[in-house]
């Protein structure tokens, strides 16, 4: 199945709906049948332990429809004349916000683009239109604390796309909102303990690969490609870096090489030489740094002078941006979705997407993840027309539905490839991982090495 637009998924999510009304439950069980979408399999059903919602969230408005009183959760009620209301938790600012604007446009095109058309004029559903309301995460758990308190508060936010870092999203964001049973999907959240049975949070999904398939290609580019036997990492304590760090150690070694040294800094620090100096002192051949750009552009050009040309310098997406480019130079390798053949619907992509983000922003991408939060809009909008339901005027979404309807997503083609959700919040079973080298302050357009990596 091809979609250019959210309405393709919603005719494979009305499965579902019909399938809910019937059973008149919200349920996290999302039996479904259809020879086209295979919606509905045992691997959609959302988790068990989630549902248990403050009461007076619960009680369905005179008029509501079964669903809301079903619902663990209840009903967003959006009131005639009233908009759809959808937030974004995002880094808009400081270093790292050339990661969260490039996913922030990609979720603004889809918004637009959702009627098959640009038009600076966003969908509407059933009458209402859909509005974005955007905070920032800042690229922390305080800042994912803070931003996800704001829309939490709001009871007429129906979802959430975010968050940009993993670190605002661990035990933060996905808690505060799943608490309230507001659903967080994330374009380019990529920690493996997001998605861990044990730490998932059953009202968190995400569109971004997990690090476990980035952290093996990238052992793979420097083992298998390279041909390195010998390999340091640096991680800055975050959930996105450690994991990252540790996934790239495990998979490397596997392989057959040597990890020297696991070393860590922390947020905010701007000398280096000491770890640098501890780094040399093991003689890797290859030093891996899946930081941010803050520390990141300060520790590359640091570790040039301490290491020298023979160290391969390796970091990851977090360090997409033209600050951290600028600083690179050239000869530094970064890993990331391989943006240059996305597995999804590339005409859209090549023909449609680039060119009105070029047109609109003034730029190419800023970032990594802008077609994996295009994705992650278009499942939202899919899900909130299959679940809603009018009843005089007032449209009820119900907010255990709509996180099913997300979890039902079975099949979707996406810019970024074919997306299927998880029990664990997955909804990206395999990603095509690029290296990218820097070249003259650039990141080249072509990867060095790309490969297809898949969660089973």
């Amino acid at each position: 199945m091809k979609f250019k637009n959210y309405r393709g998924l919603l005719a494979l999510l009305m499965v579902l709906a019909l399938v809910a009304a019937a059973c008149g439950s919200g349920s996290s069980d999302t039996t479904a049948g259809s020879s086209e979408t295979t919606a509905g399999s045992s691997d959609t059903t959302a988790g068990s332990t989630d549902t248990t919602a403050p009461s007076s969230d619960t009680t369905a408005a005179a008029g509501a429809p079964e669903v809301c009183a079903s619902d663990a959760f209840g009903c967003v009620e959006v009131a005639a004349g009233d908009p759809i209301k959808i937030g974004s938790l995002l880094v808009t600012t400081g270093p790292n916000s050339s990661l969260g604007l490039d996913s922030q446009y990609g979720i603004e095109l889809a918004l637009d683009y959702a009627d098959g058309t640009f038009d600076d004029t966003n969908i509407t559903i059933q009458g209402h239109d859909v509005v974005l309301v955007p905070e920032d995460d800042g690229c922390s758990a305080e800042g994912g604390t803070a931003g996800a308190n704001k829309l939490a508060a709001d009871t007429q936010i129906v979802a959430v796309i975010g968050t940009s870092c993993s670190s605002a999203a661990l035990g933060t964001a996905d808690k505060i909102l799943g608490d309230k049973g507001v659903t967080l999907i994330s374009p380019s959240n990529t920690s493996p303990a997001l998605t861990a049975e044990a730490t998932h949070n059953p009202f968190y999904y995400r569109t971004a690969h997990n690090d476990t398939l980035q952290g093996a290609a990238v052992a793979e580019f420097a083992y298998t490609f390279k041909g390195i036997k010998t390999a340091a990492t640096i991680h800055d304590g975050s959930p996105y870096a450690e994991g990252l760090a540790n996934a790239f150690a495990a998979s490397f070694e596997a392989l057959g090489g040597t990890i020297t040294s696991q070393d860590a800094i922390q947020v905010g620090d701007t000398d280096f030489s000491g770890v640098l100096a501890s780094i040399q002192a093991e003689s890797p051949e290859l030093l891996y740094f899946p930081i941010f750009v803050g520390e990141g552009s300060l520790l590359v050009q640091q570790a040039k002078t301490t290491l020298g040309d023979s160290v391969v310098l390796t970091g990851s997406d977090g360090l997409w941006s033209d600050d951290f480019y600028a600083a690179a130079g050239d000869g530094v390798f970064l890993s990331g979705p391989d943006v240059s053949a996305f597995a999804g619907d590339a005409a859209l992509y090549k023909d449609i997407f680039l060119p009105r983000y070029a047109e609109k922003y003034g730029s190419e991408p800023l970032s990594a993840f802008h077609a994996h939060a295009w994705d992650a809009a278009n499942i939202v909008l899919g899900a909130i027309e299959a679940v809603a339901v009018d009843s005089g005027g007032t449209l009820y979404i119900p907010r255990t539905g709509l996180r099913d309807a997300i979890a039902a997503t079975n099949g979707y083609t996406g810019i970024t490839g074919t997306l299927s959700c998880n029990a664990n919040g997955d909804c990206q079973p395999s990603a095509t991982i690029a290296v990218f080298e820097i070249v003259g302050g650039q990141q080249a357009a072509d990867p060095v090495f790309s490969v297809v990596k898949s969660l089973e």
